[in-house]
């Protein structure tokens, strides 16, 4: 039987620096938990077969859709994305502190490659 232990999620972010590089903590039900430092603007992308859940720990994520809207997320707030949104997460010019849920088919940057895109995200 695998060994229960809960997980401090304060000391995993504090192990990287390296921004828009999801490190995965833990996997329940075919899905990852994943952290990840957010600062400036990322690529426009969407996923067409996954939900993503992004859970602000510190700072405030905002959020663009192609409609023109953009969402603001605060500390301690959850955005959920459908599969087959496209979307744009970026930053004030902060680091943000954030929390994905994603099923472990999810790939990074979904149906768009840039430079930006992570191709294997490790444990920590």
């Amino acid at each position: 039987m695998k060994k229960i232990e809960s997980i401090n999620i304060n000391k995993k972010f504090s192990k990287f620096d390296k921004l828009w590089t999801p490190h995965i903590i833990g996997e329940l039900n075919n899905q990852y938990v994943k952290l990840c430092k957010l600062k400036d603007d990322f690529v426009w992308h969407k996923h067409d077969d996954e939900d993503e859940l992004f859970m602000v720990f510190k700072g405030t994520l905002l959020m663009d859709f192609r409609d023109g809207r953009t969402v603001e997320v605060g500390e301690g707030e959850i955005l959920i994305i459908p599969k087959g949104v496209e979307h744009r997460p970026r930053t004030n010019g902060e680091i943000v502190y954030n929390l994905l849920f994603e099923p472990k088919s999810t790939a990074h940057t979904g149906d768009t490659k840039s430079e930006l895109t992570v191709n294997k995200q490790n444990w920590i």
